[in-house]
C-alpha cells in the first residue's frame, strides 16, 4: 500500500535549516518517551487489576445519535471530530463536543436535530483533545469549549479525564471505573504515551444492553482498542455485544490535514516520529475485535482513513457500520 509524505517536501529545507535544533529536542523526546511508555503500561495494569466489577443495570433501549462525524447525512456539517448523543430508558449523555464553538458542525448539526443542554442530563469528555472539548483554544485553557447558543450547564455533571474546567457544570474528574447518569458507565481513565504531548488520559463509556451484552464506546481509542476491552472484561462478565467510536487508524492521511502536514499521523498514534502506523498495527486490532466477537461494529472515520475503514469493513466479523453526523442508530 503505498504512503504519501507526513510532512510535505515544501517543508523539507526549513526541516534542514532547523536540524541542529530539532535533532537534539527529538532526541530528548525520545529518551522521555521510552521511559513514559514503561510508566503507562505499568500503570494501566495497575488500574485494570485494581478495578471492580460494576452494577450495570440491564438497559431496555439505546440510542447513538451522531452530532459530529467526518461523514454526514444531507443538510448535516462534517468535520474531524465527535460529538455523539447516548439516550437510554434511563435518561442521556453528550459523549465530547467535536471542535465546539471553533467550527461550525456543532451548533449547526445540534440545530438541526432540535438539541440543547435542555435535552442532556449530563457530558463525558472522551480525553482533552481538540477535537472532543471543543477546539484549539480550549484544549490549550483546558476548558471544555460549548457554543453560548447550546445553554447553560446549569450545575449538570462534566466527566472528565483528567485537569479540566467547564463553565456552568459540576466537574466531576474521573479517576477509576464508575457509573454515571442514565444507566452508563465510564471506563475511567486508561494512559497512553504520545511522543510530543507526553502522558494522556482517555476514558470510553459502556453501557449494557438486557439481552443483548456490552457497549463500548470509544472517542479515540488512543489507549488502543486492546487496552479498552480489556478494561471492559475487568468491569462485567457480559459478553461484547457492540464496539463504537475512533480507533486512530490514519494509515495512509490524516482527516483535516493542515498546510501540507498529517497532524493525525504525526502527533496521535502512539508512536515516535520516525514511525508510521501501518498494516501491522491495524492487523492487531482487526485480530482482538474477531476475537472479542462484537455482532455489531459502528466506525468512526474522524481520525481513521479511507483504506483502513475499508479494511476493518471488510475483516471484522460484524455487521459494521460507518458512523454518519446526523444518522441515529438503535443498539
Amino acid at each position: 500500500m503505498p504512503y504519501g509524505f507526513r510532512i510535505s517536501p515544501a517543508w523539507w529545507p526549513a526541516l534542514a535549516v532547523l536540524s541542529p535544533i530539532l535533532v537534539p529536542l527529538t532526541l530528548a523526546r525520545w529518551r522521555s518517551f521510552v521511559a513514559g511508555q514503561k510508566d503507562v503500561e505499568m500503570l494501566n495494569s495497575r488500574r485494570m487489576a485494581e478495578a471492580e466489577k460494576l452494577d450495570l443495570p440491564g438497559l431496555k433501549s439505546m440510542e447513538l445519535t451522531v452530532v459530529v462525524e467526518e461523514e454526514h447525512d444531507e443538510g448535516f456539517v462534517g468535520e474531524a471530530g465527535v460529538s455523539y448523543l447516548l439516550r437510554t430508558d434511563k435518561g442521556s449523555l453528550l459523549m465530547d463536543i467535536g471542535f465546539g464553538e471553533e467550527q461550525k458542525a456543532f451548533a449547526h448539526n445540534c440545530e438541526r436535530l432540535g438539541l440543547t443542554m435542555k435535552d442532556v442530563d449530563a457530558i463525558l469528555v472522551s480525553h482533552l483533545h481538540l477535537d472532543h472539548m471543543g477546539g484549539l483554544k480550549a484544549q490549550r485553557a483546558r476548558k471544555l469549549g460549548l457554543p453560548a447558543g447550546f445553554g447553560a450547564g446549569e450545575g449538570k455533571p462534566c466527566y472528565v479525564p483528567d485537569s479540566c474546567e467547564a463553565e456552568g457544570f459540576v466537574v466531576h474528574q474521573v479517576q477509576k471505573p464508575m457509573m454515571l447518569e442514565c444507566g452508563l458507565a465510564t471506563t475511567g481513565p486508561l494512559a497512553r504515551m504520545l511522543f510530543f504531548f507526553g502522558q494522556m488520559e482517555e476514558q470510553a463509556v459502556i453501557a449494557h444492553i438486557e439481552g443483548k451484552g456490552l457497549v463500548v464506546l470509544t472517542g479515540c481509542g488512543h489507549p488502543t482498542i486492546q487496552v479498552i476491552l480489556a478494561m471492559a472484561r475487568s468491569l462485567s462478565d457480559e459478553p461484547i455485544y457492540a464496539v463504537g467510536g475512533g480507533l486512530h487508524f490514519p494509515i495512509t492521511r490524516s482527516r483535516g490535514s493542515k498546510l501540507g502536514i498529517e497532524m493525525q499521523q504525526i502527533f496521535g498514534t502512539g508512536k515516535p516520529l520516525w514511525q508510521s502506523i501501518g498494516d501491522d498495527d491495524l492487523d492487531q486490532t482487526i485480530q482482538t475485535l474477531n476475537q472479542a466477537g462484537p455482532k455489531r461494529l459502528l466506525l468512526s472515520p474522524h481520525d481513521s482513513c479511507d483504506y483502513a475503514v475499508s479494511r476493518l469493513t471488510n475483516e471484522v466479523n460484524a455487521e459494521v457500520e460507518v458512523l454518519r453526523a446526523g444518522a441515529k442508530y438503535d443498539l
